[in-house]
């Protein structure tokens, strides 16, 4: 099977079966693509988290954007994004258009309290292994101290932050 194929594949199933949106992936594409196929290195997963956090759009989007493009170029790229997309376009054409009906089913609503912190569950296993590939110098600790501070008072939005650390960096890198 050819790469592009089985990115479009592999993407597809991710978009399937990860609900809460991007960083509810992040722990399907670790397994995938760093410890399944070995497409990508785990210091390679946190640049592109780093990058899809940072550049516009959705973050499901942009890492598989990424992944399909480090992978097979561009036709990886556009393999990939197909198939993360084609799950969630159909899926919610269809819930759309059901939504009124069911919105006050008391079934669904227990469906979905129950998939709420299983996707929590999701982004968290993600956030914990790939703390352990980061290399912890006083400047990353700092700055994870400093944006998680900053975000959770609401004193600066996160792409201020990136911004911010992201000149801080470069800055650091001629010193």
């Amino acid at each position: 099977m050819s790469k592009i194929i089985l990115l479009f594949l592999i993407f597809l199933k991710i978009g399937a079966f990860s609900f809460g949106g991007g960083y509810a992936m992040l722990p399907f594409i670790q397994q995938e693509f760093i410890h399944n196929y070995k497409f990508i290195s785990s210091q390679e997963f946190l640049d592109l988290i780093a990058l899809s956090q940072s550049t516009p759009g959705p973050i499901a989007i942009n890492t598989a954007t990424f992944v399909g493009f480090k992978t097979a170029g561009f036709f990886g790229s556009l393999a990939s994004t197909v198939g993360v997309i084609v799950f969630a376009l159909v899926g919610l054409t269809i819930i759309s258009k059901l939504f009124d009906k069911f919105k006050d089913n008391s079934k669904i609503e227990k469906l979905l309290s129950v998939l709420r912190p299983i996707t929590l569950g999701f982004i968290l296993a993600a956030a914990i292994t790939s703390i352990k590939e980061i290399s912890w110098d006083l400047y990353a600790i700092i700055a994870f101290i400093t944006s998680f501070y900053l975000l959770q008072t609401k004193k600066l939005g996160s792409i201020s932050i990136v911004f911010v650390y992201g000149l801080i960096g470069i800055f650091l890198s001629f010193v």
